[in-house]
């Protein structure tokens, strides 16, 4: 398969079946992509009924895909969000968060609530965020919510601010940087969490998605300032640590999160208004790319490493391509998958 029959098959021009695909779209200052096995939609049809006699083996029991699915839609709409939760075949149980960005004041790229409202409210949602470590509106309690309000979050479902009200500490398991995150105290409150993330560039980062949803996002300040410090101090954003440490905190903040839901947690990135920047800036760039869809999974490393995957098979992603790659982006991945937070090999599944 040639270089731009993988970027046409990879972003829905070919409808093919069974192909494996490792690398997609690599170039070679690109850091290692995640083996992905692209499959159509639909069920996977049931094994052929066997009846077992002396001299034939029992029938083979079906077992889990050895990838984790990553489920992909084209669809950037209210019923694509939906579809792109439905296939995941999980069901939001108790009380549950929806971890959002509220974005900051000035920009437009987070996600808007008329595209989340329909699959928040069918989870019988409750949007939560927590607060910034710099100065800002989102930086106290107070005016973070009157920012969920300006953006109309809280006429589609309630609204929390999980630090209002202090903090809790999460252990960090395996950590090279991290023994404990700090995140709201209400974290605690909710049995299910759903981790809606808009896919973008990041200043820092390099790009973000349900791996920093996870971490930075649901950190209080104290604990953003840990991670950006690679676990040196509770102030400040971190200035002067090594790129690797911000970002290997970063997944190790994430894990601590994974750890306390286990199977509780469902993940839904929306790949649209590509910036090369974060929803947290005031004046982020303007998206210099096409949108590209909507994807889902229970495995936060995958699912990034598939958007990832898309932005370099993209024929308009350069740009996107080196804000990840200047600021070593994907090494977040490679450190999430060697501490047991995800793998990096997917399967790709289309569900439109």
């Amino acid at each position: 398969m040639t270089e731009l029959d993988r970027r046409a098959f990879l972003l829905g021009g070919v409808a093919l079946a069974g192909v494996s695909l490792t690398g997609c779209a690599t170039p070679s200052a690109q850091p290692s992509a995640g083996s992905s096995t692209l499959s159509p939609a639909g069920p996977t049809a049931a094994p052929t009924s066997v009846s077992p006699t002396p001299s034939s083996p029992a029938p083979a029991t079906p077992t889990a895909p050895a990838k984790p699915q990553v489920f992909f839609t084209k669809d950037i709409s209210p019923a694509g969000l939906l579809a792109a939760y439905g296939a995941l075949g999980v069901t939001a149980q108790g009380k549950v968060a929806v971890k959002i960005s509220t974005g900051e004041p000035g920009g437009n790229n987070y996600l808007h609530p008329a595209l989340i409202k329909q699959l928040v409210q069918q989870v019988r949602g409750t949007i939560v965020e927590c607060g910034t470590a710099y100065n800002g509106k989102r930086a106290d309690p107070k005016s973070h919510y009157q920012v969920a309000v300006d953006h109309g979050f809280t006429a589609i479902a309630k609204v929390e601010i999980l630090d209002a009200k202090g903090t809790m500490e999460l252990p960090v398991a395996g950590g090279v940087h991290l023994t404990k995150n700090v995140v709201g105290a209400r974290f605690a409150d909710y049995d299910f969490y759903l981790i809606l993330s808009h896919f973008k560039g990041h200043i820092m980062a390099g790009f973000g998605g349900a791996i920093k949803n996870l971490a930075i996002g649901l950190a209080s300040a104290s604990g953003k300032s840990l991670i950006h410090s690679g676990g040196a101090s509770k102030t400040g954003t971190g200035g002067g640590t090594a790129q690797e440490v911000f970002l290997e905190a970063m997944a190790e903040a994430a894990k601590s999160v994974t750890d306390r839901l286990g199977s509780n947690v469902v993940y839904v990135n929306v790949m649209n208004r590509l910036s090369v920047d974060c929803d947290c800036m005031s004046n982020p760039a303007p998206p210099a790319m096409a949108d590209i869809g909507v994807l889902s999974g229970l495995d936060p490393v995958a699912l990034d490493q598939a958007c990832v995957d898309l932005v370099y098979a993209a024929p308009d992603g350069k740009p996107l391509v080196e804000r990840m790659e200047s600021r070593k982006g994907p090494h977040v991945l490679d450190h999430g998958a060697s501490i047991g937070l995800g793998k990096k090999a997917y399967q790709l599944v289309r569900i439109d």
